[in-house]
């Protein structure tokens, strides 16, 4: 089987504290991805919001569009709304070639919050589990329509963080929902990735290769810190640099016939962390992974 190998700008300037590089232009980032060797990138706030400019921009530096973060609001809104509130999303992807998109339910998220502890995340009761699921079916089944499958982001500090809450969650969606494998999440909500993706392998349909440091981890967990503390100390990393074992991960994914994107998503200071060093870090691990798992890249 091949995969494609993407990258994140989180590397370089991040989404949820936008004063990490903040000052890096979207050139910067495209330019150093392609020579570090990644033939995509997922979407960020420095992009254009236009298909024609965001596809000649990528066409440049010869780059894939991979995907785009959605931030769902189906807990607050109707299917009606969600509906139009991601329909310019969809077409953008859609026109720009991309064929997942990556969404997440935020309402009354904590990961962006900077003085909220990441144990203060929502979360649902059992009961709601049912409605939830039969209403973000049907977002599914319209984007799946449109030929974009939304990939589910299980994410800290939101309502689908742990094993236990993608349990839920697949139990109660159709398989027109996708699951975004995420190892670096998995591992921060106390959870075996290698687990959820064995349980989960026909379900899931994009793949975010982000590892983490342990002793890190553990002093987040120990202070109770929000998930942008975690981050500016330090938790996460590019895979093969932190504690996540890959090569099961990897073989589990060959056997299963994935031929999806794998994307490092790692965010980092990118004062101290150098990006295009562990943009580099990153490629050259999977392309290791990849080949130990028989994996052929495209």
């Amino acid at each position: 089987m091949t995969v494609k190998i993407g990258i994140n700008p989180l590397t370089w300037t991040n989404d949820d504290l936008p004063s990490l590089g903040a000052n890096t232009p979207l050139e910067q980032c495209l330019s150093e991805g392609r020579e570090a060797g990644y033939s995509g990138f997922e979407l960020g706030n420095k992009f254009p919001r236009k298909s024609e400019e965001l596809n000649a921009v990528l066409k440049t530096h010869d780059l894939s569009l991979v995907s785009g973060w959605f931030s769902g609001k189906l807990l607050s809104h109707s299917v009606e709304e969600e509906l139009t509130a991601i329909e310019d999303h969809l077409q953008l992807l859609k026109k720009g070639g991309a064929t997942v998109m990556v969404y997440c339910e935020v309402t009354g998220c904590v990961h962006g919050e900077r003085m909220v502890p990441v144990s203060q995340r929502p979360t649902l009761k059992h009961t709601d589990w049912q409605d939830f699921g039969q209403r973000l079916s049907q977002v599914a089944d319209y984007c799946l329509s449109q030929g974009v499958q939304l990939a589910y982001h299980h994410h800290m500090g939101t309502v689908v963080e742990s094993a236990q809450d993608i349990d839920y969650l697949m139990q109660n969606t159709k398989p027109s929902l996708g699951l975004l494998l995420d190892t670096g999440h998995l591992t921060f909500a106390g959870a075996n990735p290698l687990d959820v993706a064995t349980k989960y392998a026909d379900r899931i349909i994009h793949f975010h290769a982000k590892d983490i440091r342990g002793h890190i981890l553990k002093d987040a967990k120990n202070r109770d810190l929000s998930f942008l503390e975690a981050v500016l100390n330090g938790v996460f990393t590019v895979p093969g640099d932190g504690d996540v074992d890959y090569l099961p991960i990897f073989k589990l994914l060959k056997s299963q016939g994935y031929d999806g994107w794998i994307v490092v998503e790692a965010e980092q200071d990118p004062a101290i962390a150098h990006p295009l060093t562990y943009a580099k870090l990153g490629f050259k691990n999977l392309q290791n992974f990849a080949a130990s798992a028989g994996l052929t890249i495209n």
